[in-house]
């Protein structure tokens, strides 16, 4: 599972074992037993690696990955699509999961440092 958590000045990516599934369902019990609210919806979310990662990117096929875009010279727009994850409906900060297969996981990992996010 590779987890994006999405805060006000940037982005960090995360790679767990534990199932999509398990991850909701703990979430979801954990809302229920603090009393906070929580809204999930299927949604997709990007973010930009830079453009020397497009050819590597092309030869993994991840079934989560719907599009990957050249945005300039210097980058390329990764799209998921997975599960969108927060206290607020309209908020722009909370948690995006997606399942990945792992060539796709270990390639991210690669370039996670190099991974940006602007909001």
């Amino acid at each position: 599972m590779l987890k994006l958590t999405y805060t006000e000045n940037q982005l960090s990516l995360d790679y767990s074992k534990q199932s999509l599934e398990d991850w909701i369902n703990t979430r979801v019990l954990v809302s229920i037993r603090s009393a906070t609210s929580i809204h999930i919806e299927f949604s997709t979310a990007s973010f930009l690696v830079p453009a020397s990662c497009l050819t590597d990117l092309e030869k993994v096929s991840s079934e989560n990955i719907v599009e990957l875009c050249r945005c300039d010279a210097e980058s390329v727009e990764v799209v998921l699509k997975g599960i969108w994850v927060t206290s607020e409906v309209e908020s722009e900060t909370g948690v995006f999961v997606t399942e990945i297969e792992d060539k796709t996981k270990f390639l991210l990992q690669k370039f996670d440092r190099k991974i940006s996010y602007h909001a």
